[in-house]
């Protein structure tokens, strides 16, 4: 078995979880002897996201305002800009392992064993909302997909749903490795319960289904927040009607509201693993999230589950929860106690064993 790289370059974005994701992650490594360049795309970088990748040792950070390869915008155009661009930083920073969290990027011939982290995809993410596959528009995103797949030494899921979704859409072989995403739990603890429900994330992504929510609200015998941007990339909005919207929040404000909240509620259409649900769960909530098969995978009994269709299903769930003390506190510590599993230190020790497959002597050897 190869030793550890001692430098890696990374691909994040600054617009959901991968960039919370690429931190811990990059954390880790350095209390093991790893540095990382994180190479991010999309949207400029906001002041608290850069204060957060100052506080990661050994980390340099590089910064592309091309869109996103999910971004329809992005094909041909911008993918080859980015695409030389991420070339020329690895030609500069000469890292041992190139790490993409995505996946046309790691197609390229970088000269260096890639690694690919399947955080979600299109064709899944479609599926799962739409029930049907995208249209022609993501045609060349999903080549890119079949290129990276090709291409990378190991692609790593968060959960095995997620890998064998992955499998499916694409057809195309790959070796796949598991590696549950996780936290430091720094930073997120129990306060003073109130009749409050929280949901966050993307507010936007209807995978997120916090429609449903919203509409269920006026039913509810509790407050209903929901921390997380409304407008699109491509600049639509999805503002709900009926709960509070508290917009983006920083990790400190962020964990004060996951503090007072009594139930974190999710219905999710599409969620490879939900690092919001973690920080709740870190957090004291009860986990009401929708019944998909990542989310149980990862929950286990530790979450009460709703059909994502199942409006008075949700309904019944968080009011069942709010009129028993007891079985909702039961929940909670259940999913604390789950929580505990998906550490940041366990996340870098499984993603550094994955580094050392990739780099294994053998294995570049067949490449």
């Amino acid at each position: 078995m190869a030793d550890a790289p001692r430098h890696i370059l990374m691909t994040a974005d600054g617009v959901g979880g991968v960039w919370d994701f690429s931190l811990a992650l990059a954390h880790g490594l350095a209390e093991r002897g790893t540095r990382t360049t994180l190479a991010v795309f999309g949207a400029p970088l906001l002041d608290d996201q850069r204060t957060a990748a100052a506080a990661v040792p050994d980390l340099e950070l590089a910064e592309s305002v091309e869109p996103l390869e999910w971004m329809p915008e992005a094909w041909p155009d911008a993918m080859a800009r980015s695409g030389q661009w991420l070339m020329d930083l690895a030609a500069r920073t000469r890292p041992d392992l190139v790490h993409v969290n995505g996946y046309a990027h790691a197609a390229l011939p970088f000269g260096a064993p890639v690694v690919c982290a399947a955080h979600s995809d299109v064709r899944s993410w479609f599926a799962a909302v739409h029930g049907t596959e995208p249209p022609p528009d993501f045609d060349a995103y999903a080549a890119g997909v079949v290129a990276g797949l090709r291409r990378a030494a190991v692609v790593v899921a968060p959960t095995r749903a997620t890998l064998a979704a992955l499998a499916y859409r694409y057809d195309v072989p790959f070796e796949g490795a598991v590696v549950h995403n996780g936290l430091d739990p720094t930073g997120f603890a129990s306060g003073t319960k109130e009749p409050l429900i929280l949901s966050v994330g993307r507010v936007w992504d209807e995978a997120k289904n916090m429609a449903l929510l919203d509409r269920i609200a006026p039913g509810l015998g509790a407050h209903v927040a929901v921390a997380g941007t409304t407008r699109h990339p491509g600049g639509t909005d999805r503002a709900p009607r009926h709960v509070q919207v508290l917009g983006r929040l920083s990790r400190a404000d962020l964990a004060g509201w996951y503090a007072r909240a009594s139930i974190f509620c999710l219905p999710a259409r599409y969620e490879p693993f939900g690092l919001a649900a973690l920080e709740a769960a870190l957090s004291g909530c009860a986990l009401v999230l929708g019944g998909i098969p990542s989310l149980r995978e990862v929950w286990g009994d530790a979450a009460v589950y709703v059909d994502p269709d199942d409006a008075d299903g949700l309904r019944r769930a968080i009011n069942g929860l709010f009129a028993d003390a007891g079985r909702r506190a039961d929940m909670a510590q259940r999913a604390r106690l789950r929580a505990r599993r998906y550490t940041a230190d366990a996340m870098a020790e499984g993603y550094l064993a994955v580094y050392r497959g990739a780099r294994s002597p053998a294995r570049v050897a067949a490449e």
